[in-house]
């Protein structure tokens, strides 16, 4: 198992219940795939570097998980088709 940071920003015209069933499905995706969530952390409503969508500002959330390739390739896959994401990236963390 590999250590990965998973951050994703979540559109900001939803309500916050909303939001926050997006990141949980987010992490239902890995929990899923069986990687285990190390830490999970909500970074709340920040301004983008740049617009994206037309959406100036977002909603940040970073995961810190132990999980296989196949869990990260799974999270990539779904957060590509996800609506309600406007960014994510995956960090493989070296020990």
């Amino acid at each position: 198992m590999n250590k990965y940071e998973m951050m994703f920003v979540v559109r900001p015209d939803m309500e916050e219940a909303e939001i926050r069933k997006t990141a949980e499905s987010m992490k239902k995706v890995l929990t899923d795939s069986k990687a285990k969530i190390l830490e999970e952390k909500s970074m709340g409503q920040r301004e983008l570097a740049y617009e994206v969508k037309k959406f100036s500002t977002g909603y940040y959330y970073l995961f810190v998980v132990e999980a296989t390739t196949k869990a990260e390739e799974e999270f990539k896959r779904v957060a590509r088709i996800n609506e309600n994401l406007l960014r994510h990236i995956v960090i493989k963390v070296e020990d």
